[in-house]
């Protein structure tokens, strides 16, 4: 199961960088039409919950300390460049989060995936470290990277197609 759910993360996250490839800093932090998870939150957002799941898998934290003050659940995002470091950071850290889960899960085995989840806060809705993957790095990711496609429609921004849809007809 983790290189199906590793797929489905690379083709959301390769999605996520299609659709911000055309904005500068002062768009990454655009809010209108009350759209208020503007790309340089959603980015910061899911590196910070790859770190979050790293952490159930044993990984060493990487990210700045502050990185969930920013970025955490139940922050609010803010409109102003200044406060977020910048796109191109943004997706390096992006970068840097999906490669280290990729290498972390790539020698996990099934018995490993079967394992309770340390976190027992959330352990009634996933029990074990397969659950939490699969929510972390498939529907998390994936609700995040569809409110980018809604942001960008209220930002009046050009509709960019899921990559499933690129192949010619």
């Amino acid at each position: 199961m983790v290189p199906e759910i590793l797929n489905s993360l690379a083709l959301n996250l390769n999605f996520l960088r299609r659709m911000v490839a055309d904005l500068d800093d002062g768009q990454m932090v655009g809010q209108v039409g009350g759209v208020v998870n503007h790309p340089a939150w959603t980015i910061g957002h899911l590196v910070g919950s790859f770190q979050l799941m790293g952490g159930e898998l044993g990984m060493t934290p990487w990210l700045p300390e502050n990185w969930a003050q920013w970025f955490g659940t139940g922050t609010t995002p803010v409109g102003h460049a200044g406060v977020y470091p910048g796109k191109e950071d943004l997706l390096q850290a992006l970068d840097d989060g999906q490669r280290r889960l990729v290498e972390t899960l790539a020698s996990m085995s099934a018995a490993d995936l079967a394992r309770p989840l340390p976190d027992a806060n959330y352990r009634d809705r996933l029990p074990t470290i397969g659950h939490a993957i699969l929510h972390i790095l498939a529907s998390h990711a994936a609700m995040h990277v569809g409110q980018l496609a809604a942001w960008r429609r209220a930002m009046g921004l050009p509709v960019v197609r899921e990559p499933l849809n690129d192949a010619p007809a």
